[in-house]
């Protein structure tokens, strides 16, 4: 029988739920929480959770979890779980930690113990006499997360936050992460035969993860992950993974998806980052101002990360410019609008208060998405 592990896919606040839902159309039963996402998967689940999950920050493999309350108690827990599973004689094995709400607070005492706790068991596991390890092998990212007394012990599966696709090779000021470009776009009611509008499409990513979307393309299909080094995970299991992605696009998918943007610079950044995602064709950037789009298509669904006016003194213009969107966008009867900003009276200024609007964090920075459906639009006789 497969070995079979505890995963945790870790979520940005507000989107535990889609990480879950993702979990679950990989055929895993997910238990969601407040930032993770916790199921239980082979190897093959930790491969395919890296190439397909598309708003979760990174997969995580649970080596342990235990009450502490002393420094003690946090290193013969920590000696007891079975790192001889995870860790090869020569595992390079860095450890980093966090503490909220613990009696263990000091975070570098908690990662110093921890450490000397798996060194111990490293070499009482593989016979060591001498009193160190090497640490030239593959490299495991211990984390020891403390909150409310409990500690979590997991090794990072993921490397580089997954987030990073492997595509973006400009960017602007402010960059919206993918994760929560590709969460936009699943919170709405798009599909990709309908016409798709970022009006504010900056470097291009709500664009390109929707034509990801659109085409069914795994976000992490052309990157590397940290845990393919890892002797336990077999290099088929990847090849297995890849192959199926491969076989899941649907590359004859035709869309129709707009990115545009007020700086000329920022469209040409966002087109070479599309033909660096491989969707160069499928994508069209414009040099265009959001109160001078119109269109004649219906139904088709917008979604922007306009500006905030975060700064006071940028305030007057970002309200000024939120008038000219409603004025143009808001006659689009069969459009759906979908707009995600901090600014508390956005309704207001728009000019017409929200379907329905939901709490996300882009970064630190509280924001609501604000969501307005359209009408369906009549049946021609």
């Amino acid at each position: 029988m497969k070995k079979e592990y505890t995963l945790i896919a870790t979520a940005a606040m507000g989107l535990e739920a889609l990480v879950g839902q993702e979990v679950r159309d990989l055929g895993y039963d997910a238990q969601v929480s407040n930032g993770k996402v916790t199921y239980r998967g082979d190897a093959l689940a930790i491969a395919r959770s890296n190439i397909w999950l598309r708003t979760a920050d990174r997969v995580r493999v649970k080596v342990g979890e235990f009450r502490a309350t002393t420094f003690d108690e946090l290193f013969e827990k920590t000696k007891a779980l079975n790192w001889g599973d995870f860790l090869p004689e020569d595992a390079n094995f860095p450890v980093s930690g966090k503490s909220v709400k613990s009696k263990l607070f000091s975070v570098s005492d908690c990662q110093g113990i921890v450490k000397k706790a798996i060194v111990e068991k490293m070499k009482s596991h593989y016979k060591k006499t001498t009193s160190w390890l090497e640490e030239t092998g593959p490299t495991f990212k211990i984390e020891v997360a403390l909150l409310k007394d409990v500690a979590t012990i997991t090794i990072d599966a993921s490397g580089a936050g997954l987030h990073k696709r492997g595509y973006r090779v400009g960017q602007g000021e402010a960059p919206l992460k993918e994760t929560l470009a590709a969460a936009l776009v699943k919170l709405t009611n798009w599909h990709p035969d309908r016409p798709f509008v970022d009006p504010f499409c900056g470097s291009g990513t709500i664009a390109i993860e929707a034509a990801l979307i659109g085409q069914n393309i795994a976000p992490g299909f052309n990157r590397e992950f940290i845990s393919e080094d890892w002797p336990w995970v077999p290099e088929d299991v990847w090849e297995k993974a890849r192959d199926e992605a491969e076989e899941l696009a649907n590359y004859d998918q035709p869309l129709d998806i707009t990115g545009l943007d007020i700086d000329h610079r920022m469209v040409e950044i966002a087109r070479q980052n599309a033909f660096e995602a491989g969707l160069g064709d499928l994508v069209t950037f414009k040099q265009m101002q959001v109160s001078d789009f119109t269109t004649r298509k219906e139904s088709g669904v917008i979604v922007g990360n306009p500006p905030y006016g975060e700064r006071l003194s940028d305030r007057p213009s970002v309200e000024h410019m939120y008038k000219g969107m409603g004025e143009a966008l808001l006659p689009l009867e069969t459009w759906s609008i979908y707009m995600l900003t901090s600014h508390k009276g956005f309704e207001q200024v728009f000019g017409k208060p929200a379907t329905k609007k939901r709490k996300l964090f882009n970064g630190f920075i509280e924001t609501d998405y604000y969501q307005y459906w359209g009408k369906r639009p009549s049946k021609k006789n």
